[in-house]
């Protein structure tokens, strides 16, 4: 068996404030799992909002992290598509491909997925730290040099692949990518409405253009985000805060009555509704796409019974796995953007920093080196 390994991780040791590099302990894989040397990890919007949310103090220690890439350090038993030195990339939802779900072409959910376990900690870790168990974040956990995850939960990629550039299809641009793709199955010729142009909004920019679509309406408040949506495929831009009216009612103006599809990337629930109903009558889909878990959304029932579909997306509808692989393909082979969000490069240690980075506004993706490939 592989001994236990000594290494550095950013804890976070109790919500609000910053994380502090630590020497923590990560026990050796388990029968069906990978302990993983991670080389580079870029943090998510999703990070920041377990750190500075609403979580209790049971949510706590923790290592976030869960956009990554790595290589393949040991394997534990029956560990049977995977090998030491293989380039891989965790996965925050694991694909088992035997249970009813990822039999079903309808749904990249499964049931051995973290969720309806604990939305954000998984009971099992491989981590301690000055004696204490530290939680694992969706299972991940890639703020640290060495994780430990079960083998349905990680995708082996290209050994060409520049694992300081793909680390960012782990979570931000396959979320956003395929709800465009995916989930909303934006048409040819069809106008969009991209709200939140953060990685997660951006993706879903470059997925309407890749399906055809001949307007995209990219909305954010911060108009120094609009140079960086046109470089994805935006056609036009939207300050709400430059329009006294709702923005629902701007977007209404300026396409006839609504777009045909409308994709919210913010994780705000009153944003999600204007996304809702920024949707043309009778065909118009709008897609749920930024997360949150602190509110209720709600909207006027006739909303949805003139003919709007409201949806959901977790990781664009992907199957990990099987899907993963592929957009790595697609960037190598330039098919997809990927270089083109990163916009700092730090070390783990600079974790705080990256933070303040994001929250800020002041990046779209800080991707942060950890251990050398």
């Amino acid at each position: 068996m592989s001994p236990v390994i000594r290494c550095k991780a950013a804890v976070a040791w109790e919500p609000n404030k910053p994380l502090v590099m630590e020497e923590i302990e990560v026990a050796p894989p388990q029968a069906h799992e990978v302990r993983i040397k991670i080389v580079a990890t870029a943090l998510c919007q999703t990070d920041l909002q377990h750190l500075l949310g609403n979580m209790g103090k049971d949510c706590f220690p923790v290592v976030l992290g869960h956009e990554a890439a790595g290589v393949v350090e040991s394997v534990g038993h029956a560990v049977t598509d995977l090998q030491p030195g293989d380039k891989v990339i965790p996965l925050f939802i694991s694909q088992c491909r035997e249970c009813r779900f990822c039999k079903s072409p309808k749904t990249n959910q499964c049931e051995k997925a973290w969720y309806g376990v604990d939305p954000l900690s998984v009971p099992e870790s491989r981590f301690t730290c000055k004696g204490k168990k530290v939680l694992q974040f969706t299972g991940t956990s890639t703020f640290s040099e060495y994780t430990v995850m079960n083998q349905m939960a990680v995708a082996k990629i290209d050994p060409a692949a520049p694992l300081d550039k793909v680390c960012l299809l782990g979570c931000g641009i396959c979320t956003g990518y395929g709800a465009a793709v995916n989930t909303a199955k934006v048409e040819p010729g069809s106008t969009c409405a991209v709200f939140g142009l953060g990685a997660v909004g951006l993706a879903a920019v470059m997925g309407c253009k890749a399906a055809g679509a001949k307007r995209i309406i990219a909305v954010d408040v911060n108009p120094e985000k609009f140079a960086k949506a046109e470089v994805f495929g935006a056609t036009d831009f939207v300050n709400p805060k430059d329009h006294s009216g709702p923005i629902s009612q701007v977007l209404s103006e300026m396409t006839d009555g609504g777009v045909d599809f409308s994709l919210e990337c913010v994780g705000n629930v009153g944003v999600m509704r204007s996304a809702l109903e920024s949707c043309i009558q009778g065909w118009g889909v709008s897609v749920m796409v930024g997360w949150t878990n602190t509110e209720d959304f709600s909207a006027r029932p006739v909303q949805l019974i003139g003919g709007r579909t409201w949806k959901g997306s977790a990781f664009g509808g992907f199957k990990g796995r099987d899907a993963v692989p592929q957009m790595v393909k697609a960037y190598l082979d330039k098919k997809i953007k990927v270089d083109e969000f990163i916009t700092h490069n730090l070390t783990l240690d600079q974790v705080n920093d990256a933070i303040e980075l994001m929250k800020r506004g002041k990046c779209i993706r800080t991707v942060m080196t950890v251990s050398p490939q």
